[in-house]
């Protein structure tokens, strides 16, 4: 642990080192199990990797993000894997408020493509909304559902508040909850996100402790796909 700690101190340094040398490029989508309601700018294209340490299992999975044709749509995909590889996500998103600033409102749709042998196909939809509270404190808010093959439902809820502590270096809280109609369960997300810019592109690593036990990685790559 005490490696973990000196190992984030560092990285955290190196970030306040970048800042100081050059116009900082602040984070912004990168929330890690609360979705924030911000689509790609048109022409950046972002690459996400996450990596969740339980006591007796992991799970990871890589995302990409394109702008379609502006940022008021956005195409995605989602490949998790844990015990081999599980549903692909292929996601549209639709930046209904929140272009230029301001609260943020953006619909996601999601298509759940099975990869193992007997399991269906499932329809996700979540309602992400982004809101300024008053710098530097920003909060998000989810609510959705996944409906699957035979007519089961599962539900997901939950909030985030990120602290802006820096425009490279952000504290969060969240709490998400996820289950079906009889029961579910919460998780509470303390974590630090922190962004490295060289040129154009953006390096945003970051770590939580899912209820204090677990360790969730967070990188993401994000940058131009044209001029």
């Amino acid at each position: 642990m005490r490696r973990l700690v000196l190992t984030i101190a560092l990285s955290v340094a190196a970030a306040a080192t970048v800042l100081a040398q050059e116009p900082p490029v602040p984070i912004e989508d990168n929330s890690f199990l609360i979705e924030e309601a911000y689509n790609q700018e048109p022409g950046v294209v972002q690459h996400i990797s996450t990596l969740l340490r339980a006591r007796r299992s992991w799970a990871y999975s890589l995302t990409q993000e394109w702008p379609l044709a502006g940022q008021r749509h956005q195409l995605s995909f989602t490949i998790p894997i844990e015990n081999g590889v599980g549903d692909l996500g292929l996601n549209y998103r639709q930046q209904v408020a929140g272009i230029g600033g301001g609260t943020a409102f953006a619909p996601r749709v999601s298509l759940l493509i099975p990869t193992r042998a007997g399991a269906g196909t499932a329809v996700q939809l979540n309602l992400p909304l982004s809101v300024v509270l008053a710098r530097p404190l920003v909060a998000h808010v989810n609510a959705g559902a996944t409906a699957m093959r035979g007519g089961m439902s599962v539900y997901n809820a939950g909030a985030s508040l990120i602290w802006l502590a820096r425009p490279t270096i952000n504290a969060m809280l969240e709490l998400a909850w996820t289950g079906d109609a009889a029961s579910g369960e919460w998780i509470v997300n303390p974590g630090v996100r922190w962004a490295h810019n060289a040129g154009n592109l953006q390096i945003v690593p970051g770590i939580s402790f899912p209820n204090g036990h677990d360790v969730f990685f967070y990188l993401s790559f994000e940058h131009p796909f044209k001029s």
